[in-house]
């Protein structure tokens, strides 16, 4: 009986997992897939601001939705996690030097996390080994 709660349960997590993964999925791929097709002008007109030039924009966004792509697939999920983390590294640089919010990239980084720690037995197993 137990091992059927532990199944259910590890179902839970995993789907809770895949939940949680899709908050920063959305955030980056699609949205910045979006922003670049519908409001291409907006997009590089709002990383001017911030310092980087509209071939720049371009560059960032392409290596957002490739970050998010390889997160997205689970044989490279943790690929993408390490990578999505570095991308919003930069972001909590830029936002702290032009002094605005930074909390949005952290958040979304954690989520990066979370979901793939309750998704993937293998994360969790190297989080939880640390930790004894």
């Amino acid at each position: 009986m137990s091992d059927e709660i532990n199944h259910k349960q590890s179902k839970a997590m995993f789907w809770t997992g895949w939940v949680i993964s899709a908050i920063p999925i959305l955030a980056t791929g699609v949205m910045g897939a979006i922003m670049a097709i519908t409001s291409p002008q907006k997009m590089t007109e709002g990383m001017a601001t911030h310092g980087y030039s509209s071939h720049a924009t371009w560059w960032l966004v392409g290596v957002e939705i490739a970050c998010a792509v390889i997160y997205a697939i689970p044989r490279t999920a943790m690929l993408g996690a390490i990578l999505l983390t570095g991308y919003f590294g930069g972001a909590v640089s830029t936002h702290v030097r032009a002094g605005e919010a930074f909390w949005i990239p952290v958040v979304v980084g954690v989520l990066v996390w979370l979901g793939l720690f309750l998704r993937d037995g293998r994360v969790r197993e190297l989080v939880l080994r640390g930790v004894k």
